[in-house]
């Protein structure tokens, strides 16, 4: 980021694992930047979903930097991932027709069941395999194959976690980092909200303020989807050697395969 250190700017690293997320100042002055952003990043600023988009450049070394206003705030607390405001961002992400639109013209395919386990079956280390838990929901997910129909598919972000909620000191909700975006089946996501932060006595309410009935079908998607994201999660704390990460994503794995033990 030489060329805007050249121009005066001072840049801070904002953190995050890709490491290209800078906050730059200059007379007062603070914007959000970050190398290579997806150009699905202009339809979610329009959309309010992220912060504004200021600009985008390209710059000498050929990669593109975008710039989007600086919100000073905090990630949601576990304990507000149950709120209306969550359920509420989510259901317009989902239900977004031009988002969908943009990741068409940027040529993204659909993610289908059986691509997402075909994926997570080609990549999974041996350390991994040696857990009988994963070995177990793997068995399950080959059984389990959810189906739904297309027509039904939305854009997913691909991972809800509440550390990629950004409330702002303006009390506005973002849901930020869109590297993992996709087109797929909305449950992927719902799922994982319930599971990680949702009382199974609650589904039926927040449910209701997404604006979905509860059903037999949609928590059996609910249920494959979670099992194969913990799996992933699995896997990535593996390669980071963060063993202790992955052994909380195991337990997290055998207590979704246990719950419900019918669905």
């Amino acid at each position: 980021m030489e060329h805007f250190y050249q121009l005066g700017w001072t840049l801070d690293s904002a953190g995050g694992a890709s490491g290209e997320a800078y906050m730059a100042e200059q007379d007062g002055h603070k914007l959000f930047l970050k190398r290579n952003s997806s150009p699905f990043l202009a339809a979610l600023s329009a959309e309010g979903i992220v912060p504004k988009l200021v600009w985008t450049k390209r710059i000498e070394t050929g990669e593109v930097v975008t710039a989007q206003h600086w919100k000073n705030g905090r990630a949601l607390e576990q304990e507000e991932m149950k709120a209306r405001r969550v359920a509420l961002l989510l259901r317009k992400i989902h239900g977004s027709k031009q988002l969908l639109n943009m990741l068409k013209k940027l040529e993204m395919k659909p993610m289908y069941p059986s691509m997402l386990l075909a994926k997570i079956n080609s990549s999974l280390s041996r350390q991994v395999l040696s857990h009988s838990v994963v070995r177990r929901a793997l068995i399950y997910l080959e059984e389990h194959m959810p189906v739904l129909d297309k027509a039904f598919y939305t854009v997913c972000h691909g991972d809800v976690n509440h550390n990629n909620w950004l409330l702002s000191e303006q009390d506005e909700l973002f849901l930020v980092d869109w590297e993992g975006a996709m087109i797929a089946d909305p449950a992927i996501d719902i799922g994982m909200i319930l599971y990680t932060y949702i009382k199974p006595e609650e589904w039926e309410n927040w449910l209701s303020l997404y604006g979905i009935d509860d059903s037999l079908a949609l928590r059996k998607r609910m249920k494959w989807y979670t099992i194969i994201q913990a799996i992933a999660m699995v896997e990535w704390y593996e390669e980071k050697n963060r063993y202790q990460d992955m052994n909380h994503w195991l337990v997290f794995l055998d207590e979704v395969l246990t719950r419900n033990r019918f669905i």
